[in-house]
């Protein structure tokens, strides 16, 4: 009996991949709304192939990846996600995915993409990136960003959209101390002086 678990804190996309995932031939489909629940349900019910988002409260996908990784089950993780493929798919690949796609793509995709990864192989599709000309500075924050850790490029984010060191910490289960260290970090990296400036890179970088 072939199992499988969606991770993503949208309803309408779990149930969506839910129903792609049935028709693939999987009896079982369980959902997590949370990093957290993620790890927890894979460790309980060690499915055959898990979807999951990259964004997602209180545990990133990347640190998830890892952690189920580390449960040294029989699995295969497929992410499925709307953020740049340029930032993260390399990520995803060293933390352990067997494969990638994007919430744009269709579900003639996703469902070409299980069936590759239950078939034993791997699934990053080749991505057509412009050749577009970068001025200076576009092109050291992107060499800063491409050296930026895992949790490094999280916060960034976090921190470009907005939210307070305390929102950021409870949904990565850090301290306020730690988020405000990782902060002073990314302002002295950038060479800026506020997050408003970080704000700016993100959106230049395409993180948000």
């Amino acid at each position: 009996m072939r199992k499988a678990l969606v991770v993503d804190d949208h309803p309408i996309v779990r149930a969506t991949v839910k129903m792609v995932l049935k028709q693939e031939g999987f009896e079982t489909v369980v959902e997590a709304g949370d990093g957290a629940d993620a790890v927890q349900q894979a460790r309980q019910e060690t499915p055959d192939l898990v979807v999951l988002d990259i964004s997602m409260p209180k545990l990133d996908g990347l640190e998830v990846i890892r952690r189920i990784i580390d449960l040294n089950i029989a699995t295969r993780i497929l992410v499925l996600t709307s953020l740049e493929a340029g930032l993260y798919l390399k990520r995803c690949m060293s933390a352990g995915a067997a494969g990638f796609i994007s919430k744009i793509d269709g579900l003639d995709d996703l469902r070409r993409a299980v069936k590759v990864l239950m078939s034993g192989y791997t699934y990053f599709p080749n991505l057509a990136i412009g050749s577009v000309r970068r001025s200076d500075v576009e092109m050291n924050e992107a060499r800063v960003i491409e050296n930026l850790s895992d949790r490094e490029l999280v916060i960034l984010k976090h921190l470009a959209q907005g939210r307070s060191n305390k929102e950021i910490g409870d949904s990565m289960l850090l301290s306020n101390k730690t988020i405000s260290t990782y902060k002073t970090r990314l302002l002295e990296r950038f060479e800026v002086t506020s997050v408003v400036s970080l704000s700016e890179v993100a959106k230049r970088n395409s993180i948000i």
